[in-house]
């Protein structure tokens, strides 16, 4: 059974983070959300999350993907040294990095988007781009196993593509 991360934080674009919870668990995944502690937190829309576990208590090699949903969350996210240090080793193992809007920052800070093509909210684009990424602007865009979107509206084609990844890499296993 493939197993996926959700990082949850304060400001989290609600849809964003119920919409893949939702989808992955639908799928017969198994979801476990993450945040920094284990309290409740509020999205952007008002939605109440609480996580299921906590950050310090999830390791990377437990997961076949992660996913990073957008609104402020990653501006809070990407302070932590442990969401950092877990997405770049998921990431260099060649594992699925997803992030959607402003969820690139996460990405940014954890120094794995120079020479990729990304997409992300379009005001996150020079923050990309200073990062030494190749923003496409794109609704949905992959480059091996980094997977990103723009926005809300992007989010249906960008979970058939992570959903296509997934069952292709349990085809091949």
């Amino acid at each position: 059974m493939k197993r996926i991360l959700i990082f949850l934080e304060d400001l989290v674009e609600d849809s964003e983070f119920l919409y893949p919870y939702l989808r992955f668990k639908e799928e017969g995944f198994e979801v476990i959300s993450a945040g920094p502690s284990l309290r409740e937190y509020k999205g952007k829309r008002g939605m109440s999350f609480f996580p299921d576990k906590t950050i310090k208590d999830v390791l990377h090699e437990d997961f076949d993907c992660v996913f990073v949903p957008g609104g402020y969350a990653p501006d809070r996210l990407r302070r932590s040294k442990d969401v950092l240090n877990l997405v770049k080793r998921h990431y260099e193992e060649g594992k699925l990095v997803c992030a959607v809007c402003h969820g690139p920052w996460v990405l940014i800070s954890a120094k794995i988007v120079r020479g990729k093509r990304v997409t992300g909210f379009s005001a996150i684009k020079d923050d990309l781009e200073n990062a030494g990424a190749q923003y496409t602007g794109e609704p949905v865009e992959v480059d091996k196993n980094l997977i990103t979107a723009t926005d809300p509206s992007s989010m249906l084609t960008m979970m058939k593509v992570i959903l296509k990844k997934l069952k292709s890499q349990e085809e091949n296993a």
